[in-house]
């Protein structure tokens, strides 16, 4: 699937590149993994996504799934600078 691949629970287009992401539910994990997005560990029984390059499976990783779900999302529109009014 291409661009018009449904995010979360296949294969979906991320960019320049298509990925193929699956679900993980909690009572599947029985190890903890470190986010690539956050940096952060995922929890053993967390559930997560996992997910790879197209054709490259020895590239998956584990993330939150709103780490995922925002890993598009400039630095800048995360944390936006405090202002005095």
């Amino acid at each position: 699937m291409g661009a018009g691949g449904n995010p979360g629970t296949g294969e979906s287009a991320g960019g320049d590149e298509d990925w193929v992401v699956r679900p993980v539910t909690g009572a599947a994990t029985t190890k903890a993994y470190r986010c690539p997005g956050c940096d952060q560990l995922i929890a053993a029984g967390t559930p997560h996504r996992v997910v790879w390059p197209v054709g490259d499976i020895g590239e998956r990783r584990h993330w939150h799934t709103p780490c995922w779900t925002r890993r598009h999302v400039s630095a800048n529109r995360r944390r936006r600078p405090w202002r005095h009014r």
